[in-house]
């Protein structure tokens, strides 16, 4: 029994990563390719990915957006993890990491399921929105820009049905937003979107220290 959240040893980190996932073989070579790049830190980890697969089948997810793609690990792992029907918008700016990413959807199966969307992913949001898309989404991950999140968590909280779930990746920027000092852009925003969720009472919330942090935001 424990109060606070366990300090990982290395030896404790290998023991999750033998049994605390079930990693799909594609995954496994999206992660080691992406691995080898100079943007490797952008990926999340195994167990992210895994626990993001128990969220969605938790909640039952069909409909689902992702903000952020680079090589497509979550998305990737988010598709295994819906039904035959289930389908994810996905948003990103770079056709270079995005190419990797539908090379793994494909081989995994599931790139019918996936619908990229190479632009700003405010623009998109709000196309899909004033579309009449509205309220007709499950799950949304956000793993993209910092000092946007505000605006994606405002856009992607509209598209979500009642019930739905936001997933927004590195809220807690390697322990920058708990330092009084750090006023830089990127974590001001991220220290203004804990708090703003934190008392937001459209949602229920919690945050999980796992990676770099994850908020969970369900909407009422």
């Amino acid at each position: 029994m424990s109060r606070s959240t366990m300090t990982m040893s290395p030896e404790v980190l290998g023991y999750l990563a033998r049994v605390g996932v079930r990693e799909h073989p594609v995954l496994a070579k999206c992660r080691a390719e992406t691995a080898s790049m100079p943007s490797a830190a952008m990926q999340i980890s195994p167990e992210q990915g895994g626990f993001m697969q128990m969220l969605v089948r938790l909640i039952r997810a069909h409909r689902c957006i992702e903000v952020g793609v680079f090589t497509g690990y979550s998305s990737l792992a988010v598709a295994l993890a819906l039904p035959a029907d289930g389908h994810i918008t996905a948003l990103d700016v770079s056709e270079e990491f995005t190419a990797k990413a539908h090379r793994y959807w494909k081989e995994a199966g599931v790139a019918e399921m996936i619908e990229l969307k190479i632009a700003p992913a405010d623009e998109t949001l709000r196309t899909l929105i004033d579309n009449g898309a509205a309220g007709s989404f499950d799950f949304a991950f956000i793993d993209a820009d910092k000092t946007a999140y505000d605006g994606y968590y405002e856009a992607c909280l509209e598209l979500l049905r009642p019930g739905g779930l936001i997933a927004i990746d590195n809220v807690l920027w390697s322990g920058r937003v708990a330092d009084a000092a750090a006023d830089d852009e990127t974590t001001s925003a991220l220290k203004a979107l804990n708090e703003k969720i934190h008392g937001d009472d459209r949602v229920h919330m919690t945050l999980v220290p796992i990676g770099d942090g994850l908020l969970l935001a369900q909407k009422h």
